[in-house]
C-alpha cells in the first residue's frame, strides 16, 4: 500500500519532510511567507486583513524586548521564531490542539528543533527562556483578544490573566501579508546581525 505523502514543496524549492525535518530544508523566506498568510484566531478578527502569525510573532518579540531589555539577541530571535512551525502546520487554536492530542505536540517539537538548529539556536530552549517567551506570548494574546478578536477585557483577564504594564500603548492593526512578510524578514536580519556582533564567551 502506498505511503501517504508527508512532505511539502516550498516556494524556495525545498522539500520539507514533516516526519523527519532537517535544518537544510528550512529557509527564512518560506517561514516569513507562510506565517504572513496564516491567520491567528482562525481568522475571527476585525479589519480588512487577517491578523497573521507573522504579525503576532513580531509583537511577541517586541514585548519580550520591553519585558527583558537586556536579553541576548539570540533569545529575542527565539521569540520571533516561537511559532515558526506554523508556516507548514498552520495555527491551531488551543481547543483544536487538545482534541488532536499529543501527536500535534510531537510534530511541532520536531519542526521547532530543525528551525532552531538552522538559525544557530539550541534545538530545545532553556526552560527560563521558554518561560519568558510564553509570558510575552500570553500578553500578546490578551492584546489581540481585546483589540481585534472580540473579547471583553473581563473575559480576556479571566482566560489570559491581566497583562503586564509592558503592554501599555500597543495598538494592533492587521496589515497586508506582503508588508508583514517584509517586516518579519527585516527583523530577522537585524537580530542575526546583532547576534553576529555579540562577543562569544
Amino acid at each position: 500500500m502506498k505511503q501517504p505523502r508527508a512532505w511539502q514543496r516550498m516556494l524556495s524549492g525545498r522539500r520539507l519532510d514533516l516526519l523527519d525535518p532537517t535544518p537544510v530544508d528550512i529557509e527564512l523566506q518560506d517561514i516569513a511567507h507562510g506565517l504572513a498568510f496564516v491567520a491567528r484566531w482562525n481568522g475571527q478578527t476585525t479589519g480588512d486583513w487577517p491578523y497573521s502569525v507573522a504579525e503576532h510573532s513580531l509583537l511577541v518579540e517586541s514585548l519580550l524586548g520591553r519585558m527583558e531589555p537586556g536579553l541576548a539577541p539570540r533569545w529575542r530571535l527565539a521569540a520571533l521564531l516561537h511559532d515558526a512551525p506554523e508556516y507548514v502546520i498552520g495555527d491551531m487554536i488551543s481547543p483544536v490542539k487538545a482534541a488532536v492530542g499529543p501527536d500535534y505536540g510531537a510534530l511541532d517539537d520536531r519542526l521547532t528543533a530543525a528551525i532552531h538548529i538552522r538559525f544557530g539556536l539550541p534545538a530545545v530552549l532553556p526552560k527560563p527562556i521558554k518561560t519568558l517567551i510564553k509570558k510575552a506570548d500570553i500578553v500578546s494574546a490578551w492584546l489581540e483578544a481585546t483589540q481585534i478578536a472580540g473579547f471583553s477585557r473581563a473575559e480576556a483577564d479571566r482566560i489570559f490573566g491581566r497583562p503586564t504594564p509592558h503592554a501599555a500603548g500597543i495598538t494592533i492593526s492587521p496589515r497586508p501579508p506582503a508588508e508583514v512578510r517584509a517586516d518579519f524578514i527585516a527583523r530577522h536580519a537585524r537580530l542575526m546581525a546583532e547576534i553576529d556582533a555579540t562577543p562569544t564567551r
